[in-house]
């Protein structure tokens, strides 16, 4: 690479030699989410992995893809870009978790208006902490400068995780059961989705995003709309080596509980929440109030304290929590039931 430079391609907006150095900078990163399987480093045409399937009877692949929506902007005008990476991971993972499939790679694909090697190696330290936190590989990925198309400090990310789970193991939502219980995770704020709602709420682009906030408890604003998508692989996985019979998961994102819980249930059933044993967080209530939004459309929209909700057999559920708190999710909360109701998703008070 040492004679890969173009003046004419630099003259157009293209700096190569800031690409080679954002890679020769991001490769710490990516050395932290070596895992067995791995079989290439980052550099290559292709990310090779050689996924261990021992005492699996029909392993299945499954994969899923994400971005971060416009919670971007929120980054970007604070200058501050080393944890949205791990929202593009959540957001991959947390989806496939809910089939009962075990992350084993991810790749990300990042689009940026000027090349600027310290920021996109930023953001890669933040896609190898999700990766990290999951217990999946990062092995490749591409960065592509878009001068022109994009503004000198916009860029986007995408990504996508491929994990695998044997058949038999797979969390199948035809076994959700009418009064099996329903156990929710907490999540840690917004997570990734609402993001256009909310920077209207707080007409972001004007907001004061550091100043601390007696409604956020003295946090500021960006700090709490920036917390990064908590990630659940490892608190599912802990259940289903427990011996717990997941019926239905349910990652809550974009669309809320109305759009995300029916995903994880038959035709005829739908569930009953008591939204009062939900952890408060005091962001939610912040939005609603600067925002006028109604209780239906704030259901509709955010997770509202809750990242994942999981469907099981009730004479379980006190297990269950145990062994989520033992697996870092201590407010874990029984927060409703299975019914028999065609309706969906029906809310104690809403």
């Amino acid at each position: 690479m040492e004679n890969s430079h173009s003046a004419a391609y630099a003259a157009a907006g293209v700096d190569i030699t800031a690409g080679y150095e954002g890679v020769r900078l991001m490769k710490p990163f990516v050395e932290r989410t070596k895992i067995p399987g791995v079989v290439s480093g980052i550099g290559g045409f292709g990310g090779l992995f050689a996924p261990d399937l021992s005492g699996m009877t029909e392993p299945v692949m499954v994969s899923g893809t994400d971005g971060v929506g416009t919670k971007l902007r929120l980054a970007q005008l604070l200058g501050k870009h080393d944890t949205i990476g791990i929202d593009c991971v959540a957001m991959c993972v947390n989806d496939i978790i809910c089939c009962g499939a075990k992350p084993l790679f991810f790749l990300d694909y990042i689009a940026i208006g000027k090349n600027e090697a310290e920021k996109v190696a930023s953001i890669v330290s933040g896609v190898a902490e999700g990766c990290v936190q999951s217990g999946c590989a990062l092995i490749g990925g591409e960065t592509a400068e878009h001068p022109g198309v994009m503004a000198p400090d916009d860029y986007d990310i995408a990504g996508f995780a491929v994990g695998v789970v044997d058949r038999p193991k797979i969390i199948d939502p035809a076994r959700v059961r009418e009064g099996d219980a329903l156990i929710g995770l907490t999540s840690s704020g917004v997570h990734s989705n609402g993001f256009s709602l909310v920077r209207k709420v707080f007409d972001i682009e004007h907001a004061d995003l550091t100043a601390p906030l007696e409604e956020l408890e003295g946090k500021s604003l960006g700090e709490t709309l920036l917390a990064p998508t908590k990630i659940y692989v490892k608190a599912v996985q802990a259940l289903l080596e427990g011996g717990i019979d997941l019926h239905g998961a349910s990652h809550i994102t974009g669309g809320g509980f109305f759009e995300n819980v029916p995903r994880m249930l038959p035709q005829g059933l739908g569930v009953r929440i008591v939204p009062n044993v939900i952890p408060r967080q005091p962001i939610f209530d912040l939005i609603q109030k600067r925002g006028n939004i109604s209780d239906h459309d704030m259901y509709n929209t955010f997770n509202m304290g809750l990242g994942m909700v999981l469907a099981l057999p009730l004479e379980q559920a006190n297990h269950a929590l145990e062994l989520l708190a033992a697996a870092g999710e201590p407010d874990a909360v029984c927060v409703g039931s299975v019914t028999k109701d065609p309706r969906g998703v029906a809310f104690d008070g809403v």
